[in-house]
């Protein structure tokens, strides 16, 4: 049989090969993405992201538990305004300085039927940690043909108050109520 012929058979036997449970993914930073929105003056909604991450996940479909350690380099923080960007790393907000890293550390997975739907964890932001459950939007692990790997992705979101944090600088005019968004894919070493 020639190459040709065994290409498509050995793509479908990669794609439907089952998933190494309870193995660890490797976060992918050029595909993983943490982002915000915050009410302005009651005006409209600020958005901005962290352009840096990393981190590692476990899951195991099978029993249903898993292992999420996400870390965000805080100052990677973009706006799309180069000033507001200064302000917000400096040590009234995010004080990139002394607390360089954002982190998320799972404790629970919640399922639903077959498919994780949220993973309540840890938020440590400025010296402290607070809890957060990540509510799961989108979720797929399998083979990317593109990489050659296997992997899992998924779209998460949580609202935390950044005045819990210690981040009162603006209150009540900026909002104290914080969206983040956590577009993450992961993949087999």
């Amino acid at each position: 049989m020639s190459i040709s012929k065994r290409i498509p058979a050995l793509l479908l036997a990669i794609a439907v090969s089952p998933l190494a449970h309870g193995a660890e993914y490797l976060i992918d930073p050029t595909h993983t993405y943490a982002s915000f929105e915050i009410d302005h003056l009651g005006f409209s909604t600020q958005r901005g992201q962290f352009k840096r991450s990393g981190g590692s996940i476990e899951y195991d479909p099978e029993n249903r538990t898993g292992r999420i350690d996400v870390s965000i380099d805080a100052a990677s923080l973009d706006t799309g305004f180069a000033l507001r960007d200064d302000v917000l790393r400096g040590e009234g907000w995010f004080n990139v300085h002394d607390f360089p890293a954002i982190i998320f550390r799972s404790q629970t997975f919640v399922f639903n039927d077959d498919r994780p739907s949220a993973v309540d964890g840890t938020l440590a932001m400025l010296g402290t940690i607070r809890p957060i459950r990540l509510d799961i939007k989108r979720f797929k692990c399998g083979f990317n043909l593109a990489k050659g790997l296997k992997g899992c992705g998924a779209d998460a979101v949580g609202v935390l108050r950044r005045s819990d944090f210690g981040m009162n600088n603006g209150l009540p005019f900026i909002g104290d109520e914080v969206r983040l968004y956590i577009q993450v894919e992961a993949y087999l070493p």
